[in-house]
């Protein structure tokens, strides 16, 4: 493999090499091990339409430690290897080079073949310096802002696509994070991220604040090219969770909109959870005729219409099976996507789920467009 292909691995290397002898006796390391197996059809945007399999295998290898009485780090390395029918298909091809928007490029290709395709990279890699009041962060990061379900207009940062498969991972971004906590209940935080073009780097802060139960937050700046200003809101009334955010935003590329979500959620005794949303999307369009398929699929954007609707259910069966299930309407065109799952927990360290993502509507609609997805995994921690 040339250096280019490898130098993940000798930053990871150089990173914690560097560390002292104290720094090396109290590191910590812990990860886990994916298989996930994906069976669907590609789309009818890179014909010819091809049911496919693919089989993805992921090493997680985090690494933490202290460096110092305030600095401390977190490094987070993956290995993937990717095999099927799915590598021949035009629709993977169109795809794999497509880059994150991120400041710096810490992914990797090692292998590029009919029979394996294979990527390493730095998930995360920062350093924080805790003070008194002031903790600062300094490298790839999840700045997670907003606190929706489905769609989050104040996490503009780190934004995710509903229909996401993976949900809980997130690129992350290069960033310089302050944030002061100048009260026990209260913060000021403030975020510069790097971007190749000047144009497109992101300056923001945010304020948030705890009281009559509930938490409350303002925040604005510039992303990429955007302007926004946004209000959010996260609590308990009576038995529910409550959730809001709203944003104004001015953009050279969609002109001046608004994003709001409104949620709730409530939890049974007998362990069943709802949770509800309602999303209204200025940045969109009500006929389908001018939805941007292209900006959606390369994550420019996460959602195509105007109006929509989404639900989370999970009921624990037993105590080792857990089922949920996530459920969106767009309100514009009337598709929809219905994703049941079932997670059996085989140990302390071991998972396993199955799961269906349905999708449903008209022609030229934004769920009628995706094609049915069909996947399981295994998950072990250590």
């Amino acid at each position: 493999m040339s250096d280019l292909t490898t130098w993940p691995v000798l930053l990871l290397g150089l990173l914690l090499g560097s560390l002292g002898q104290e720094a090396v006796a109290q590191l910590e390391v812990s990860g886990y091990y994916k298989n996930l197996l994906v069976g669907s059809q590609t789309l009818s945007l890179y014909p010819p339409e091809t049911h496919y399999t693919t089989d993805l295998n992921r090493v997680h290898l985090r690494f933490q430690g202290d460096m110092g009485e305030l600095a401390s780090f977190d490094v987070q390395y993956e290995n993937e290897l990717i095999s099927g029918n799915y590598l021949a298909t035009h629709q993977f091809i169109s795809q794999k080079d497509i880059n994150p928007d991120t400041y710096l490029d810490l992914q990797r290709t090692y292998l590029d073949s009919s029979n394996g395709y294979g990527r390493h990279r730095l998930y995360r890699a920062y350093v924080d310096l805790a003070f008194e009041k002031v903790d600062i962060r300094l490298g790839r990061q999840r700045i997670a802002w907003g606190s929706a379900l489905f769609w989050s207009p104040v996490d503009i940062l780190n934004p995710i696509n509903p229909t996401q498969l993976e949900r809980g991972r997130r690129v992350g971004v290069d960033a310089v994070a302050l944030d002061w906590n100048y009260g026990d209940l209260s913060s000021l935080s403030m975020v510069y991220a790097g971007h190749t073009t000047a144009q497109r780097a992101s300056m923001a802060w945010r304020w948030r604040t705890h009281n009559n139960g509930f938490d409350w937050a303002l925040t604005s700046g510039r992303f990429r090219n955007d302007k926004m200003l946004g209000f959010d809101f996260a609590g308990q009334l009576g038995k529910f969770g409550t959730r809001g955010e709203i944003t104004r935003t001015d953009s050279p590329t969609d002109g001046t909109y608004t994003r709001a979500v409104i949620g709730a959620d409530y939890s049974f005794p007998n362990t069943l959870s709802l949770n509800v949303e309602i999303y209204y999307n200025g940045q969109g369009a009500s006929d389908p005729n001018r939805y941007d398929f292209p900006r959606l699929f390369s994550g420019n954007i996460q959602s195509l219409a105007k109006r929509y609707m989404g639900g989370y259910v999970s009921y624990g069966v037993t105590s080792i099976l857990l089922w949920r299930n996530n459920w969106i309407l767009n309100l514009d065109d009337h598709s929809r996507f219905f994703s049941p799952e079932l997670v059996v927990s085989f140990s302390d360290n071991v998972e396993g789920s199955v799961g269906i993502q349905a999708f449903g509507g008209g022609v030229g609609s934004e769920y009628g467009t995706l094609k049915d997805l069909y996947y399981a995994y295994l998950k072990w921690y250590f």
